[in-house]
């Protein structure tokens, strides 16, 4: 029998590696988030305003949620839980919605909502569950701190993350599932504040998810970081209104990540091109020497210049352009 095309043999090869890596680390905690039992939240109205009154009303009955979240997981005697839950439920916290149940889910607003002219929304990526949650606050907290006064950051913790290291974290089967959530949020968000500048900034597998919901999506950036791929070819596929913005630091793993896409009958595996190649067409940003969780990191080149456009400061098509251009073969700089 004749061998196999050699480009088919590196797909298998490549799919083989693929598989192998994401069985081989012991997945035995991934179920410990879910094992923990929460209560179901109670049910909020949607919001349509970001007025003061209307925003803390939400707040506090959100409060109330954690924290009975909280004595739920100190009965399961989780200590570790029931302490962060403790610390979430904290009045100088503003949660928009949170559900403990199933590895959880968490919207949380950092800085003045009502008076926000500037919001953005960060969607994380693989292994943020609520027990992993306060990396993602811990980069809200960064960015929020660059944005300055009269700028919000949205913690959106909308959907079930896959783990980092399974199979699920190589098919879009989460971001499906996902991106009709993000999709109802940000409307929900312009009702409320329909003038504010709205962006999204989506790391990791999140990037995957703001790809599947960003057809149409009324937001003027989206910002791929740490990106595997999205799934879609190149950024006129996700027929987003929006400018698609894609940067990567020198220090970020992802980069030797296979871009490709494997279509098989069960699922498709990968994400297809790099976000942060000239055949993508992203707008780049540089992101200085950035490892794959170090882009919100206080003071760095990729917190300064996602914090520029968050603000519109730094436009596409060379304006506001630093000199450094991202690492790897690159789109257009700006």
């Amino acid at each position: 029998m004749p061998s196999p095309p050699r480009g088919t043999r590196s797909r298998r090869g490549l799919l083989a590696a693929l598989v192998a890596a994401s069985v081989a680390v012991p997945v035995s905690g991934a179920a410990v988030p879910s094992a923990v039992p929460a209560p179901a939240p109670a049910a909020h109205a949607p919001l349509r305003t970001a007025d003061p009154g209307a925003l803390a009303e939400r707040y506090a009955a959100t409060r109330a949620d954690i924290a009975a979240a909280g004595r739920a997981a100190a009965r399961h005697e989780d200590h570790g839980r029931a302490a962060a839950l403790r610390a979430m439920a904290g009045p100088g916290r503003h949660f928009l919605s949170f559900d403990g149940r199933d590895g959880g889910r968490g919207v949380e607003v950092v800085g003045d909502l009502a008076r926000a002219e500037r919001i953005a929304v960060l969607v994380p990526g693989a292994g943020v569950d609520l027990d992993h949650y306060w990396r993602l606050r811990k980069g809200a907290l960064a960015l929020r701190e660059e944005l300055g006064g009269r700028s919000a950051v949205i913690a959106w913790l909308g959907y079930r993350t896959p783990a980092t290291v399974s199979t699920t974290s190589l098919t879009s089967g989460r971001a499906a599932e996902a991106a009709p959530g993000l999709r109802s949020f940000i409307g929900e968000l312009r009702r409320m504040r329909p003038t504010a500048r709205t962006t999204l900034l989506c790391h990791s597998y999140g990037s995957v998810v703001c790809a599947r919901a960003a057809h149409g999506l009324r937001v003027a950036d989206i910002v791929l970081y740490g990106s595997p791929g999205t799934g879609y070819g190149n950024a006129a596929d996700l027929h987003a209104r929006a400018t698609v913005w894609a940067g990567r630091g020198s220090g970020d793993w992802i980069a030797d990540v296979p871009h490709v896409k494997l279509r098989l009958p069960f699922a498709d595996i990968g994400f297809g091109t790099d976000p942060v190649s000239s055949g993508f067409g992203a707008e780049i940003f540089a992101a200085g020497s950035a490892g794959h969780s170090d882009y919100l990191r206080s003071g760095s080149e990729s917190l300064r210049n996602m914090a520029r456009i968050v603000t519109g400061e730094k436009h596409a098509d060379g304006g506001a352009a630093d000199e450094a251009s991202a690492p790897g073969r690159g789109g257009r700089r700006a």
